[in-house]
């Protein structure tokens, strides 16, 4: 028998009283189908909208108006680790294998992205990217692509794997983006965007669809940043939903009525949204489209979710008060639960007790806290290289065996050694064997006039000794002219020092005679003597001089 269970998630307002049986419970997991009934509870958290994540052991709850999120054990029953960070948590995505150690996204008060393995504690943390605070976070099916709405106005496409690479392009080249930055940018809406969703299939027809605050649901082909259709509403919608099998979306309003949009067209060869003609012209979905509930009950519906079998749709409103709405006759259905405090955020969880459900291979026992160290960009080369760090860790528990011996059809030899508890004994005899043929063949000297070569490798023997005599004759051409134009500035440098040895003589010589000249008008006593051996060594001084100028010149 299938099991279907969603999660409901509750903000706290000051003032209102909370019933005894549920004081200080703040996130449910409740049982829809066969007979909806509440499994289990989780204490101590108050949530925003869009700030709930779950996977298959954990659940993740940003708090309200707080930089701490929540983590919840689902095997345990009980809260797990309280994880603070340096600003405002106001959403948050699950990115990942629902069995999986996924990647939780987050967005803060700032207008930045913050991404946290799971099971390796590391953290990446953008840019400040929006002008605003980041309001609403989805991750594709493929879990290639985020996409982020903000209080700006904008959504903005973002690659995840190239967030969590470990090599980033180079800030020194234009042409490649900026690291950590978003790959385009959209921007159709003209007030506060409160929701974003992936289509649930992937593909070449895939889109996202986004609700804002100025009464409008755009149709995105998100790939190349163009809107497919824009849908016109009555009134501000507060929460969106996708039907599993795209086929269309829902949106709650304040006054808790609900406004089915419906994106195929009767007795239309075309789908509605890749439909040309119909793409740049806006529609308005009719009136009676639109359900409302029953009687005087009013209530703004927070939160919204579709059943597997896309019968059901689940919305949570602020009474506390959870309805269910039949969707083939587009009425209200009944009253599932009652939260008593406003229900903020609906998850649907895959539905259990499939006979042919795939085992998952590993299970994430407990999350690893981000560290913080971690925290900073990875700092790569001017070529975008870089090495994963040394305290890169993966922590998880794996849950079936690793293949020995049978390999399975289609596995390839790399799949088969990256599994095997050792290196297979057909790779190592493998490289054994390539180990003597390289051995063997350089044990000995090469015979340059051995036969048995090939002709053509004693032709491109004979080529390169010819290219290499002829690189060695360039090489000595071009040293013997560095050494001639060495010499050439040393002569050069010597006469300049010789000429200037000679004009400094020559000034002393001529105020030696000045100095002599002066004596003789003052009728001071001047020594002949001395006057003709300072004659005599200014004559040879000059005579040496013009010897080295002429065996300079000579040379």
């Amino acid at each position: 028998m299938l099991t279907e269970s969603f999660v409901a998630s509750i903000r706290t307002v000051e003032g209102q009283a909370q019933a005894t049986a549920t004081k200080d419970i703040g996130i449910h997991l409740h049982d829809l189908q066969p007979i909806p009934s509440l499994k289990t509870s989780f204490k101590k958290s108050t949530t925003q909208p869009n700030c709930l994540a779950v996977s298959a052991t954990h659940v993740f709850a940003a708090q309200a108006d707080k930089s701490v999120i929540h983590v919840y054990s689902r095997d345990r029953g009980n809260q797990e680790a309280v994880v603070p960070f340096q600003e405002n948590i106001t959403c948050l995505a699950l990115a990942g294998q629902y069995h999986g150690a996924g990647t939780l996204v987050l967005g803060t008060q700032g207008g930045r992205l913050i991404l946290w393995e799971l099971a390796t504690g590391r953290q990446i943390s953008t840019s400040q990217s929006h002008l605003q605070p980041v309001t609403c976070l989805a991750v594709d099916p493929t879990f290639n692509f985020i996409l982020s709405g903000s209080s700006d106005s904008n959504l903005q496409l973002w690659s995840l794997p190239s967030l969590l690479s470990f090599s980033q392009p180079s800030q020194n080249d234009p042409s490649q983006p900026l690291p950590f930055s978003p790959l385009k940018t959209l921007t159709n809406h003209r007030a506060a965007i409160n929701a974003v969703l992936f289509a649930h299939i992937p593909g070449q027809t895939s889109f996202a669809v986004s609700t804002a605050n100025d009464k409008t649901c755009v149709v995105w082909n998100y790939i190349n940043g163009t809107v497919l259709h824009t849908y016109l509403l009555s009134d501000n919608p507060i929460c969106l939903a996708l039907d599993p099998a795209d086929r269309a979306a829902y949106t709650g309003f304040a006054d808790g009525s609900i406004q089915f949009i419906n994106f195929y067209k009767p007795n239309h060869p075309l789908h509605g949204l890749f439909d040309p003609s119909q793409q740049a012209t806006p529609t308005q979905p009719p009136p009676s489209d639109r359900w409302h509930l029953p009687g005087s009950l009013s209530s703004p519906a927070y939160s919204l979710q579709v059943s597997y079998d896309s019968t059901t749709l689940l919305s949570g409103h602020g009474d506390g008060k959870a309805h269910t709405w039949n969707i083939a006759k587009g009425i209200y259905s009944a009253l599932l639960a009652d939260f008593t405090l406003p229900v903020t955020n609906l998850l649907m969880l895959p539905p259990m007790g499939f006979p042919t459900t795939r085992t998952p291979n590993l299970k994430l026992q407990n999350v690893v806290k981000p560290r913080y160290e971690s925290s900073q960009n990875v700092t790569t080369s001017s070529n975008g290289d870089s090495t994963i760090p040394i305290n890169y860790n993966f922590t998880a528990q794996l849950l079936s065996t690793l293949p020995l011996l049978d390999t399975p059809p289609g596995v390839s030899d790399l799949d088969t050694a990256l599994t095997h508890p050792s290196f297979p004994d057909s790779m190592l005899e493998e490289g054994i064997a390539e180990l003597t043929a390289m051995n063997n063949r350089s044990s000995g000297p090469l015979d340059p006039d051995d036969n048995s070569e090939p002709d053509t490798l004693r032709t491109e023997n004979k080529n390169l000794k010819i290219q290499l005599d002829d690189a060695l004759r360039r090489q000595r051409e071009a040293i013997a002219e560095v050494l001639e134009y060495d010499q050439q500035s040393l002569r050069r440098r010597e006469e300049e020092s010789v000429k200037l040895a000679r004009k400094k003589r020559r000034r002393i010589r001529k105020m030696q005679t000045e100095e002599r000249r002066r004596k003789v008008v003052m009728g001071e006593i001047v020594e002949a003597g001395r006057e003709n051996d300072a004659q005599g060594a200014e004559e040879e001084m000059d005579d040496d001089l013009s010897s080295d100028t002429d065996e300079l010149s000579s040379d």
